[in-house]
């Protein structure tokens, strides 16, 4: 099995924590020119970017130079450029440190904030906010929390120790401990463990269950009960599919407060809408360590406003946050 050649570095450095979009042309394909391509690839309606992109030198080779607006079409040639990214609204809300040494940064992450660029959250994601303060160009992402849950979140300095972290994840060598706040159900017995076929499709937002053989396990306890009909839990996912927690405590009749998937899909919030934030957290990591072998026993500070006040997180319009 032939090994692939690895890409060459990036000539452009990093944009406000964004890596730039680098491009391998295909071997095979019509292409006369390397605007051609890039005008396919983008789509028509973007043409006029890629003009203004390359006639003002933003488009470059493995060697740093500028592509020429008629350059020929080189299969297998890489080139690389930003993307110009529209304005974010800021989270307002901290970005704590939680451990740090020369190989990993625990973050404990507000809601509202995307673990890595995505969508229309580029550079106000975790990962981007990071690299910038910390000044650390090659910091990753060992593992993802939605935007909407808070809590804990592993990041690896070296990108050759990256697998080693991921791994721990994937094959599922960390204890995870989350906290929720939701409806007190009296009838409803915990402890108990929820098993179930999970399905989330690209490009539809909430995820579902199906018959089939369970990929999805979740311990679900109550901690406690108080006032408005509010329980606090504590979920301990045995698997990591999307939105699991989130699917199974409103399976059980019990959503998460602040949910704007389940149990219905809510209307789009604008953004700078941050009010009600979902009341999930990622309250504890324990795993040793791949690669020093040290015990690592973290927890978030942050605790969920739906439970410790009630009437802030329901009107506040920015400090419904956990904090």
């Amino acid at each position: 099995m032939r090994r692939r050649t690895p890409p060459p570095p990036s000539p452009l450095p990093q944009r406000d924590g964004i890596d730039p979009v680098r491009v391998r042309l295909p071997g095979e394909g019509a292409w006369t020119t390397v605007r051609e391509h890039l005008v396919e690839r983008l789509g028509a309606a973007r043409a006029g970017v890629v003009d203004a992109m390359l006639g003002a030198g933003l488009v470059v080779g493995a060697d740093g130079r500028a592509v020429a607006p008629d350059a020929a079409y080189v299969p297998g040639m890489f080139v690389w450029y930003h993307r110009e990214l529209p304005p974010e609204v800021p989270v307002p809300f901290p970005l704590e440190i939680v451990h740090r040494d020369e190989h990993i940064v625990v973050v404990d992450k507000p809601h509202f904030m995307a673990t890595t660029p995505r969508g229309s959250h580029v550079t106000e994601s975790a990962l981007a906010r990071l690299r910038r303060e910390l000044d650390i160009p090659a910091l990753g992402a060992a593992h993802r929390l939605d935007r909407l849950t808070a809590g804990l979140v592993l990041f690896t300095v070296r990108p050759e120790e990256r697998g080693a972290y991921q791994s721990l994840f994937r094959d599922r060598r960390v204890r995870k401990v989350y906290e929720a706040v939701a409806p007190y159900a009296p009838g409803l017995a915990l402890p108990r463990t929820v098993r179930s076929r999970i399905v989330k499709e690209r490009g539809v937002l909430a995820a579902y269950e199906v018959a089939g053989e369970p990929n999805a396990v979740s311990r679900v306890e109550l901690v406690e009960h108080g006032a408005r009909g509010l329980g606090r839990y504590r979920l301990l996912p045995a698997t990591g599919q999307t939105h699991q927690l989130r699917v199974h405590m409103n399976t059980l009749g019990v959503p998460i407060l602040g949910d704007p998937l389940y149990p219905e899909v809510a209307a789009a919030v604008p953004a700078g809408d941050f009010r009600r934030p979902l009341q999930l957290l990622a309250r504890e990591l324990e795993f040793t360590d791949p690669v020093t072998g040290t015990e690592h026993r973290l927890r978030s500070g942050r605790v969920l406003e739906a439970w410790t006040s009630y009437d802030g997180w329901a009107a506040a319009p920015s400090a419904g946050a956990a904090r």
